[in-house]
């Protein structure tokens, strides 16, 4: 799951569904992705922001995301300004939703449209296996492997912190000296907050600020059986 990989913090999260469900029927499946509200994270510009959340829905092939027209008033309105899509038409089975923010959605409601194997030969009257990912906060890496500012940034070299400036962004940029007189700069981004000091002594990865991760990435699965009315 592409979310999993931006996020390499393990948070909890809960799945509530029904255990059984009919052809063509309309159901909930409810993604619980729970923190503590009073928590923020360090945005993009290094500043203090709320967190936002996110999910995804990977459900057997055949069901669906319900259409407007089915889904009722009440979740409607739970889920108003939150746009739930599918992945992509081919696998249109696995739902996403999000970063929206999280002091507001800490429950993410997927409206779902069961199959009916009367008018689809792949979906059987079975007890099928489905899972589900949520995610609060910002990931630690982007989609280009590079590190955000969410992460604590370890020394590149050993040696000795000779100067420890501050840019007109509020970028932190830290200078190394090794044994044999090498300097190195690193640039840490604003916000971070520093571990070390001026003629500090540092190893080799050593975490130069403390890690700003507050948030990170849950999965759970679960099962749901697709029942026939006449039984």
């Amino acid at each position: 799951i592409s979310i999993a990989n931006c996020h390499l913090n393990q948070k909890a999260i809960e799945i509530e569904a029904p255990q059984g469900v009919l052809p063509n029927s309309v159901f909930e499946v409810e993604i619980k992705v729970p923190y503590d509200v009073n928590r923020q994270q360090i945005g993009a510009d290094g500043k203090p922001a709320d967190l936002n959340v996110g999910g995804i829905l990977i459900l057997p092939k055949g069901f669906k995301l319900a259409s407007k027209a089915q889904i009722s008033p009440e979740v409607k309105a739970k889920n108003k300004g939150v746009f739930i899509s599918p992945y992509s038409t081919e696998f249109d089975n696995i739902l996403i939703v999000g970063p929206i923010a999280g002091k507001t959605h800490q429950e993410l409601i997927f409206p779902v449209v069961a199959p009916d194997p009367d008018k689809n030969q792949d979906v059987k009257y079975l007890t099928y296996p489905f899972y589900a990912g949520g995610n609060r906060g910002r990931g630690q890496v982007y989609p280009t492997g590079e590190k955000s500012n969410i992460n604590a940034f370890g020394a590149t070299q050993a040696g000795q912190i000779t100067d420890i400036t501050t840019t007109e962004k509020g970028e932190s940029v830290i200078t190394i000296v090794n044994s044999d007189g090498a300097k190195t700069s690193q640039t840490l981004s604003a916000g971070l907050k520093l571990l070390v000091k001026q003629s500090d002594i540092v190893k080799l990865d050593q975490p130069l600020n403390i890690d700003p991760n507050v948030g990170g990435f849950g999965q759970e699965e679960s099962e749901i059986v697709l029942q026939s009315s006449s039984r």
